[in-house]
């Protein structure tokens, strides 16, 4: 599965309007975000993935997901690459 709507670049924001990250690309059924704005502290300087699943929809240069920031980024594993 993939999603051609979604470029590189584009922000990736929760439900709830907060800021994710930044589309780096699309692998498989995943978005990869790009390495300089992926989180904070632990996180900070990892790629982080987020499952095509989750996104409720494009609009303009976003990607709205369907759960809240905070949610959405517990459900992805940026050492294994993959959605947990």
């Amino acid at each position: 599965m993939s999603d051609s709507r979604i470029k590189e670049h584009m922000e990736v924001i929760g439900a709830d309007g907060v800021h994710v990250g930044t589309v780096d690309r699309v692998e498989k059924n995943r978005i990869k975000l790009t390495k300089a704005d992926s989180g904070e502290g632990s996180h900070k300087g990892h790629h982080h993935y987020i499952d095509l699943g989750l996104v409720a929809d494009v609009e303009g240069q976003k990607v709205r997901l369907s759960a809240n920031a905070a949610v959405a980024v517990t459900f992805e594993d940026e050492a294994s690459g993959k959605s947990v």
